[in-house]
């Protein structure tokens, strides 16, 4: 047991990082029902990455963060000039086609470059195993400073994702702050990415909001719920991912799935009591 804690130490501590600014940024993606975005904007960060290791820039090295970053960039960009008042094409459309052209390029560019094959597999599942204890200092700093900003901004973000034709309505620059809010996004992103790898970035973002979204209605007990189930689906993939030999991204994504199973079940099953109680 000793042997374990020392081990997962630091992967552990670098999932409460995640978690801790994910699950707020889920929320908004879910309200915004744009739910592939964070997918879409992962993958151009990893293809980002890609190009840069081709370049010789390897993962964890300031070349590569820049390249992966100018990539999450040009995402937010595009995400936020795609909001329209009237869709002609559902943004979500746009997103998806995003999503698939960034996955080719990334596949066409690492073909030029030996162990390409490996870089896009790490892309994928992460290196959180091998993270260290100065990358979960930086990330925090990062990512709390990502925080106080939203926090600071919160009535206009939260205003955007819930009612944005009131947004509108109001007269607000609404691809101006959906740029910052994307691009804020992208920096979470891009240093996420290096760590979890796009399949862990996009559970974290997504399953403990659903779940959260699932059984309460404000913004704080939604937060407070996914954050508890982002640490117990990260403990529990830990646990699984040491004891059985698992890779660690994948078995944290797998239990977060299994997680909002049982959550979907039981809120399904609380409706009926609800229900049937006169």
């Amino acid at each position: 047991m000793s042997e374990m804690l020392g081990f997962m130490a630091a992967p552990f501590a670098a999932c409460l990082v995640l978690v801790g600014i994910h699950a707020y940024f889920g929320v908004h993606i879910i309200e915004r029902r744009v739910l592939f975005v964070d997918l879409a904007v992962a993958q151009f960060a990893a293809l980002g990455a890609v190009v840069g290791f081709v370049l010789g820039h390897h993962g964890g090295e300031v070349g590569s963060t820049l390249y992966s970053m100018g990539f999450a960039f040009l995402a937010a960009a595009f995400f936020a000039l795609s909001r329209e008042r009237k869709e002609r094409i559902p943004q979500e459309a746009l997103i998806g086609i995003a999503f698939v052209v960034a996955s080719a390029l990334a596949i066409v560019v690492a073909d030029r470059a030996p162990e390409g094959a490996e870089h896009i597999k790490e892309t994928l599942s992460g290196s959180l195993l091998w993270v260290t204890w100065p990358t979960v200092l930086e990330d925090l700093a990062i990512y709390s400073a990502v925080g106080a900003g939203h926090w600071l901004l919160r009535r206009r973000f939260l205003l955007i994702s819930r009612d944005p034709v009131e947004a509108w309505r109001r007269g607000w620059w609404v691809r101006g702050w959906d740029f910052l809010f994307y691009l804020s996004f992208g920096v979470i992103i891009t240093f996420s990415v290096e760590i979890g790898g796009v399949l862990m970035v996009f559970a974290y973002l997504v399953i403990p909001a659903c779940i959260a979204i699932l059984f309460a209605e404000r913004m704080l007990p939604r937060l407070l719920i996914g954050w508890s189930v982002g640490v117990a689906g990260s403990a529990l993939g830990l646990g699984i991912s040491f004891h059985w030999d698992f890779p660690t991204g994948p078995a944290i994504v797998v239990v977060l799935g299994a997680m909002l199973g049982v959550a979907w079940m039981l809120a399904i099953f609380l409706q009926g009591t609800e229900a049937a109680s006169p």
